[in-house]
């Protein structure tokens, strides 16, 4: 164990405090705060929801008029009203026709791949799930909407970057503070989808 990792850094200390499920919160409420993504009566996505912190903030943001659809293989432990929980693997063809009755506004993921302490078999399998996000971005996101995903930074960072300019007028990439130091994570940031 690197002497830089603390398991129960400030972020962790102060999600518990204010009773989010993850300290990873801070990260989306820096990126929202920074892009101003998030509007009260939005739809959006989140992907690799649990345990559920990313979908708390999104409740809050999106409001009472807004919806949360929350993905993950693992159990997401959050409940309300607006918030519809899908237990699957995003990577299965049934994955694309669970949005279909909705205009989505937007799609985050903060998924990461099981590591292996491999950096290049690890950066190329987050680079993986930032494609999927992708793809189904394209799929789901009204024109005008935005997306995230966090990337292990590696060599496949330029091409998913040509891939998400393709599909929004602007594209970023962030690192937000509450990331962990030593980290190489970094997040994709595309806003202003393009007409389809």
């Amino acid at each position: 164990m690197s002497g830089s990792y603390e398991p129960q850094d400030s972020y962790f200390r102060r999600a518990r405090a204010e009773g989010y499920l993850a300290r990873s919160i801070y990260k989306l409420q820096e990126i929202d705060q920074r892009y101003q993504l998030l509007r009260p009566g939005m739809t959006v996505v989140d992907l690799g929801a649990a345990p559920g912190s990313w979908t708390q903030y999104l409740l809050q943001k999106v409001g009472p008029t807004g919806k949360v659809v929350a993905l993950d293989l693992e159990p997401v432990h959050v409940r309300t009203s607006n918030l519809i929980v899908y237990q699957i693997d995003v990577f299965s063809e049934a994955t694309e026709k669970l949005l279909d009755k909705f205009a989505v506004d937007g799609v985050v993921s903060d998924m990461a791949p099981a590591t292996s302490g491999q950096r290049v078999v690890d950066q190329t399998r987050s680079a993986a799930l930032v494609a999927r996000t992708l793809a189904l971005a394209r799929l789901w996101i009204r024109p005008g909407g935005f997306w995230v995903a966090k990337l292990l930074e590696g060599p496949a960072l330029s091409a998913l970057l040509s891939q998400a300019r393709e599909l929004f007028g602007q594209t970023h990439i962030f690192r937000p503070k509450a990331t962990r130091k030593g980290s190489t994570e970094c997040f994709l940031i595309g806003k202003k989808r393009k007409p389809c």
